[in-house]
């Protein structure tokens, strides 16, 4: 199979002016041409590009690349085993584009080669990313996942179970899946909404990235948006996006541990004074001081918002009868102190 310049710059997601350029100094000749002239590209000029980009991506100039790929042709478990090599130095955990990488090595050592179609996917792939992250911000996005990993591969069934049901975003089961979702994103950006904004544009609009290493395909993306919207618009009112990058990420697990022991006390008619009740009350204050980063304005202000906002409370980790004991527990502890303060409310 030959590739005329312009399928494979289309199919590897670069330009046509950049692989005229990299036949010009020699980088990337191709191996043929046709009867009209045109460049023809074979695997082993594939290949070699996929050599190039790699060390485009590594931070070598054009330069260096080709003083390093002077004599034979690339081996492909060179190319493979580069690539691997260097994402291993730049991010923590596997990306698509790892894995990828990695069932391509493993396929070489076992006397598998692959085909075209296998170099380009990885080279639109690596292109895509880099049309929206530099280095460094693909280095914190991938380096991060393992911080919401496991809770993510929960929550993304729960959405399709909830999208299988046909349940509304405003629903309190939808909305405690925006408030989990959002969360866990603001946690693996780093609260950097910047970064989490460009993330979710590019698995919009860039169909490749969407289903892929369990990344959400299209639908779940505009379901769970959806229904974060809502909750978005409501928090606007009330917080800055100062306020959100501020916020602090408390486990769904703490919550849900939480839950089942304050169910317990209300199963077993634990009164709010007792020292049971006093220590829940307690948990819970340190779970929104998490939450909040210990700002009073902030706790405020989600109080405020949760207080005014009946959809927001739906989205509560925590259930209403819940919150209502703990509250009352709260208040009873903050009497027997001395303190006129109780602390959280609706929203933790």
């Amino acid at each position: 199979m030959l590739l005329k310049v312009g399928e494979l710059a289309q199919r590897a997601g670069l330009t046509v002016r950049t692989l005229h350029h990299y036949d010009a100094i020699g980088l990337l000749t191709p191996s043929g041409r046709s009867e009209s002239g045109y460049r023809l590209y074979g695997q082993a000029d594939v290949q070699r590009l996929h050599a190039i980009q790699t060390m485009r991506q590594m931070g070598l100039a054009l330069n260096d690349i080709t003083h390093l790929l002077e004599g034979d042709s690339v081996a492909p478990e060179r190319i493979i085993g580069q690539q691997i090599r260097a994402l291993d130095q730049q991010i923590a955990q596997a990306t698509e584009l790892r894995g990828r990488l990695t069932m391509l090595h493993d396929g070489l050592m076992a006397g598998a080669e692959p085909d075209m179609g296998n170099w380009l996917e990885a080279l639109a792939l690596m292109t895509t990313y880099g049309k929206y992250f530099s280095s460094a911000e693909l280095k914190q996005i991938f380096s991060s996942w393992n911080l919401i990993e496991a809770d993510w591969l929960i929550v993304k069934d729960l959405v399709q179970s909830a999208m299988d049901r046909q349940l509304p975003p405003d629903t309190p089961e939808v909305q405690a899946l925006a408030y989990r979702w959002m969360g866990l994103m603001l946690h693996w950006m780093g609260g950097d909404l910047d970064l989490l904004e460009r993330w979710g544009h590019m698995f919009r609009t860039e169909p490749s990235t969407q289903g892929r290493n369990h990344a959400p395909a299209g639908e779940m993306i505009e379901y769970i948006e959806t229904a974060i919207k809502l909750r978005m618009a409501l928090l606007e009112k009330y917080l800055t996006h100062d306020d959100l990058r501020t916020l602090g990420h408390v486990p769904h697990t703490d919550w849900a541990a939480l839950e089942a022991d304050v169910q317990q006390l209300l199963a077993r008619a634990v009164p709010h004074q007792h020292p049971d009740a006093a220590a829940a009350a307690l948990r819970w204050g340190a779970l929104f001081d998490t939450l909040t980063r210990s700002s009073p304005e902030l706790r405020q202000k989600l109080l405020t918002a949760s207080a005014s906002e009946p959809l927001l409370q739906a989205g509560s980790p925590l259930s209403a009868p819940v919150r209502s004991y703990l509250q009352a527990a709260l208040a009873h502890a903050a009497t027997a102190n001395g303190s006129t303060e109780a602390r959280p409310s609706a929203q933790g």
